[in-house]
């Protein structure tokens, strides 16, 4: 048998009010990307994406997407990405638009370029600080945004696993 491979889309929803966004679920994701594939692309595109598309991962706070689909056929749902101009949610109509970030083969690399992208993001805030407080939580946030543990990590949780015993 063969694997069907796929690609993984990292999108940010940037959208006129931000608030809006925690009322985005995968439903609503879903059903605007494929409306707007089968908009811009016809039945071509609605059936090559209708199989093996979906939201992997959606978080409402930060606006971050996973959209999972073939690889025949990710240039096809790219394309179509920048005609979304607003979402269905709940009943609500979001005014938005999807920026594409990354393509990866798998979840894994669109995770380290996602933690790379927003350390750079943070980066760009440090010279925007009005105070030494702010300063010093984005300098920590940058701190925090990395894969790999640290040896006081894992010495903290030895600690507490052996606390819990």
């Amino acid at each position: 048998m063969v694997r069907v491979k796929s690609r993984y889309l990292l999108c940010e929803v940037n959208a006129t009010d931000r608030n809006l966004l925690l009322q985005l679920d995968d439903r609503a994701v879903t059903a605007a990307v494929k409306d707007v594939v089968q908009r811009i692309h016809g039945d071509y595109g609605a059936a090559l994406c209708s199989f093996g598309f979906s939201v992997k991962y959606l978080n409402a706070v930060t606006g971050i997407i996973f959209l999972r689909f073939p690889k025949r056929c990710y240039k096809l749902l790219w394309s179509a990405l920048p005609f979304i101009t607003s979402i269905e949610a709940r009943g609500k109509k979001i005014t938005c638009f999807l920026n594409c970030i990354y393509v990866g083969g798998t979840i894994r690399t669109c995770q380290k370029f996602l933690i790379r992208y927003n350390a750079h993001q943070l980066r760009r805030m440090l010279p925007k600080c009005k105070n030494e407080e702010e300063r010093r939580d984005v300098q920590q946030a940058i701190l925090d945004c990395c894969l790999t543990r640290n040896h006081t990590d894992e010495s903290e949780d030895a600690l507490e696993s052996e606390e819990d015993e």
